[in-house]
């Protein structure tokens, strides 16, 4: 039971982390698909906000990836790891999603031709700081 636990939770890890990059890239995209709309000369400014969510994709990955590198026994540390799996996925997929919507209200406000990009990124980089902490956090707790 153990082993089943700490793959499950190796496999949270990345699975909601990934998820939550796939919704908020979504969200960022619809928003930028109306704004090319309304100014495309900024698309290049909408692709850029709308990259941004991605980037908790790549930690899930990370921390998946460390894990299968240190992680030797799966049997002994199976509770464990399915908590800090779970745990670090959900906090990146919900940091994703709400920066998800950050961009897309940025992208919104680019295309109504306020100079709102600087702004957005800073925002957007709030929520990326939980999903860093949580990486590190599961890092250091299994390693």
């Amino acid at each position: 039971m153990n082993v089943i636990l700490g793959y499950l939770g190796l496999g949270l890890l990345f699975a909601l982390a990934a998820i939550g990059s796939c919704i908020g890239t979504a969200l960022a995209g619809n928003a930028a698909e109306g704004a090319l709309k309304k100014n495309p000369e900024k698309s290049s400014t909408y692709m850029i906000l709308s990259a941004i969510p991605a980037s908790q994709g790549i930690y899930g990955f990370a921390g998946f990836f460390m894990w299968l590198q240190f992680v030797t026994d799966f049997a002994a540390n199976g509770p464990l790891l399915f908590g800090v799996g779970a745990t670090c996925g959900l906090v990146c997929m919900i940091s994703a999603i709400r920066q998800g919507q950050i961009c897309a209200n940025g992208i919104t406000g680019v295309s109504q031709g306020h100079d709102v990009m600087t702004n957005t990124l800073i925002y957007a980089a709030l929520p990326e700081f939980f999903a860093i902490l949580a990486l590190v956090c599961s890092l250091l707790v299994v390693l």
